[in-house]
């Protein structure tokens, strides 16, 4: 055997006990639940139906009405986030600034606290009697409690703050890391030309971190499709299913209502297609080459 072949073979063996694990645990599950998504019935009495699963979803109002809720989350909470993310990444990755350590970690630590903790606290912030209201209140800015959990809209503000509030650091982290392999002979000669701040974020900055910004807004992205523990420990879906998410519709059908797994194995594969539509959208519209 040939040096050249024995290498081959070596990197497959360190290669395969992974590849197993992954067509295992993940390719094998999506191939069975797509055969799933055919087939109609309550729990483990199912038949074959063909396409009746995916006729079904054009007449179902929530599926539509959970559809609509992650969009809006998509619109509302993803650009604000990413905004915020690469202003703080460019304030931190100033050199002149003390405590910067200090001030990452702080920014980061959210992404690392317990999703049903963090709920509670919002839930509790939230609340009738709670920190959001007193101070309104003290401020004058409202006349009596907002009922945020209770109101169509003001729920989902209330998502959309927790999400900014969980996942803005964890991509400050990814601007930080981009902005830190920009040479900064590139700022000094665009100083020495006469560029602002402004100008030198706008036409250096955001260019060169294009990259990033795109591999960030195909993960929130696919988050945000993806949202199910947000809405279930926030509202729990409510009120009126006014911030139902797909995710949580179909643990509601896998698990709370009577079991129709093909059903919502239907509905998953929806959210799949979705997701790779975006994420090959995003690619197009954001990479150059």
């Amino acid at each position: 055997m040939d040096l050249k072949t024995r290498q081959k073979l070596v990197g497959w063996g360190f290669v395969l006990p992974a590849t197993l694990l992954i067509f295992t645990f993940y390719f094998y599950p999506i191939v069975r639940a797509f055969v799933l998504s055919f087939h109609t019935g309550v729990g483990v009495s199912l038949n074959y139906a063909g396409l009746f699963n995916y006729r079904r979803l054009l007449a179902d109002s929530l599926f539509k009405k959970s559809l609509n809720n992650v969009l809006i989350y998509l619109i509302l909470q993803v650009p604000v986030m990413l905004m915020l993310a690469l202003v703080l990444a460019q304030l931190l990755n100033d050199s002149s600034l003390k405590f910067r350590g200090f001030f990452r970690a702080a920014i980061f630590l959210p992404c690392a606290t317990s999703l049903v903790s963090y709920s509670i606290i919002f839930r509790s912030m939230f609340a009738l009697n709670g920190f959001v209201n007193a101070t309104l209140m003290n401020l004058n800015l409202i006349a009596r409690p907002i009922n945020w959990i209770g109101h169509p809209w003001a729920a989902r503000i209330v998502i959309v703050t927790a999400l900014t509030w969980r996942w803005t650091g964890y991509n400050m982290v990814f601007f930080l890391a981009g902005l830190q392999n920009i040479d900064p002979a590139i700022y000094e000669a665009a100083v020495i030309d006469g560029a602002s701040g402004i100008d030198r974020f706008l036409r250096i900055t955001i260019p060169l971190l294009q990259p990033i910004i795109l591999l960030t807004a195909i993960m929130s992205t696919n988050g945000t499709l993806q949202l199910f523990d947000e809405p279930m420990n926030l509202t729990n879906g409510g009120p009126a299913n006014a911030t139902l998410s797909i995710s949580q519709y179909i643990y509601r059908l896998s698990f709370q209502y009577s079991p129709r797994f093909g059903y919502a194995a239907a509905i998953s594969f929806i959210v799949f297609t979705l997701v790779a539509v975006l994420a090959v959208f995003q690619m197009k519209l954001g990479d150059k080459r």
